[in-house]
């Protein structure tokens, strides 16, 4: 069984979504079909969430109309046939008569996961009604059903095992399902999330419970790029990552691909592969066990790090003084990226400052605290990359016009990072495309 997800630009136009029907019906091969919502949705759902938490029912209620007539649009474009029309405006109507209701209850974070899930369910639904205008067989799955979360947002492979292939048992005959990507139900049966970016990890998830041949996630451009294409006039897709290198990648920046959709796959080694959903016959990129070549591959840049510098010279030696650090992060749930350590100094940095407050008034006793925001990441990834060559040379002089921060070298066999001003940012990524790819 295939997997294959699409995400928000793949089918937000009606026409983009006539194009995802054309490439899930090429093979014969019976797959699962994971799909995102229109692109700008979940945008619009969450100005609605916010205008609700405010008290400015006025807002929201402009937007949720606003969002009505987008999708009374969409449907008109979307179906050629009256009767597919009208029922297609018969679903979507409900989900906004929900939206319209909630403006007379009171708002809290329960409710606000609700509104998140209304983008995947109506492009879903919509989608599916497509199908059947052009006889397409197929089920709609409810992840809602399958999809679930503990205590500790941490999806439970487990339970959506048993409960998907129950759900696969009851079409037998069926060769084609339409499922949704991002939504679950946490550990108390409430409507809940993945958080952004989760349609892939559903995906990844759907792939690992069912065993999946592949794991295609279609979005709008060929692959993973050396590079980011944004920022960068000449770069390349990756023909071939190990998933070790595609997980270093995604986390340190690369937006095609959510940093927690890899692991699902590679516990179960599935292979994924990054497709074009306006380009289906570009090869992408494939992403399995083997890296396929050793040397540098890519080069990613994350932003919004915050530095937090400890300094201390009476306790910085003594032991267990890191341990103790760590512990500070460890109990606010905030991750650490990168770390150096000297004599009298320990610096590392941090993407999340939500906690940041109360966690530098627990390190104040340990010496001198020092904070520096607006910061980036960039991360050299490759197979072995420690091994290649005049690479640490090459990479020094390309970046001799930036103030380099900190570096990270050894901790990985398959990254080398720099920490910089964010302002540099940019620059720094167009200096590497020339002195690590000698591409202009």
């Amino acid at each position: 069984m295939k997997i294959m997800k699409f995400g928000g630009t793949s089918v937000g136009r009606p026409d983009r979504m006539h194009h995802v029907a054309t490439l899930i019906t090429r093979d014969e091969e019976p797959k699962i079909v994971v799909l995102s919502a229109l692109s700008g949705t979940t945008n619009a759902l969450v100005s609605i969430g916010e205008a609700m938490s405010q008290g400015d029912k006025d807002l929201a209620k402009q937007q949720i109309d606003k969002l009505s007539s987008h999708y009374d649009q969409f449907i008109q474009d979307l179906l050629v046939d009256e009767r597919f029309r009208q029922k297609a405006k018969a679903v979507i109507a409900e989900h906004f008569e929900f939206l319209q209701i909630i403006l007379k209850i009171s708002f809290n974070e329960a409710l606000n996961k609700d509104i998140l899930a209304q983008g995947e369910l109506m492009s879903t639904k919509m989608f599916s009604i497509y199908l059947e205008q052009q006889g397409i067989d197929h089920v709609l799955l409810p992840a809602l059903e399958f999809m679930n979360i503990d205590f500790n947002d941490e999806p439970q492979i487990g339970t959506i095992r048993v409960k998907l292939n129950q759900l696969l048992q009851q079409n037998p005959q069926c060769k084609l399902f339409i499922t949704q990507g991002y939504i679950s139900r946490n550990a108390r049966g409430e409507v809940d999330n993945l958080k952004r970016g989760g349609s892939d990890y559903s995906a990844s998830l759907i792939s690992a419970a069912v065993n999946a041949s592949v794991c295609e996630i279609w979005t709008d451009i060929d692959g993973m790029h050396n590079n980011d294409p944004r920022v960068v006039k000449k770069t390349f897709p990756i023909e071939q990552l190990s998933f070790d290198e595609a997980a270093e990648l995604a986390y340190f920046g690369a937006k095609i691909l959510h940093p927690a959709s890899i692991w699902p796959a590679q516990q179960y080694k599935i292979p994924v592969k990054l497709l074009n959903t306006m380009e289906p016959e570009a090869k992408g990129t494939l992403i399995q066990e083997e890296a396929g070549s050793v040397g540098v591959k890519a080069v990613a840049a994350k932003d919004g790090i915050t530095v937090v510098k400890i300094k201390s010279s009476r306790m910085l030696l003594a032991y267990g003084f890191l341990r103790k650090i760590f512990e500070v992060f460890e109990k606010y749930r905030t991750p650490i990226d990168m770390i150096t350590t000297s004599e009298v100094a320990v610096s590392l940095t941090i993407d999340n400052d939500a906690s940041l407050p109360a966690i530098l008034r627990e390190l104040e006793p340990f010496g001198d605290v020092e904070v520096t925001r607006d910061q980036s990441i960039i991360a050299i990834v490759g197979n072995e990359i420690a091994q290649t060559k005049d690479l640490l040379g090459r990479l020094f002089m390309a970046l001799s016009p930036v103030p380099v921060r900190m570096v990270s070298y050894g901790g990985s066999a398959h990254n080398i990072s720099v920490l910089i001003p964010g302002q540099y940012k940019n620059q720094t990524l167009q200096l590497l495309n020339s002195g690590i790819f000698g591409l202009e």
